[in-house]
């Protein structure tokens, strides 16, 4: 499994219904299992993001699905970043010449 790391921004939209947040984020975590990803961590924050979810998922295909579908829905904005844990990034590491 490959870890993610997705930076979320609430939309005006969002922020209107704010308080269906966590009902949203109970919905993803279905549509994430349904497709083969497992939420690790969900965190609400303050500062220049409004959120951080940690995903796993069996390939970069099925995160970008699953996360281009939680954007979709208009309620937030994501940028993802692909996280390498110290196993996987030493592999990286051995590829350099």
């Amino acid at each position: 499994m490959h870890t993610f790391v997705t930076l979320l921004n609430f939309t005006d939209q969002g922020i209107q219904n704010l308080k269906d947040s966590p009902h949203r984020a109970d919905m993803f975590l279905e549509v994430a299992e349904k497709a083969g990803a497992r939420v690790k961590d969900m965190y609400w924050t303050l500062g220049h993001h409004d959120g951080v979810l940690i995903i796993e998922a069996p390939d970069d295909e099925t995160a970008a699905a699953v996360l281009l579908s939680l954007g979709s829905n208009g309620n937030v904005r994501i940028e993802t970043l692909r996280a390498f844990d110290w196993a996987e990034f030493q592999a990286v590491l051995d590829h350099i010449s």
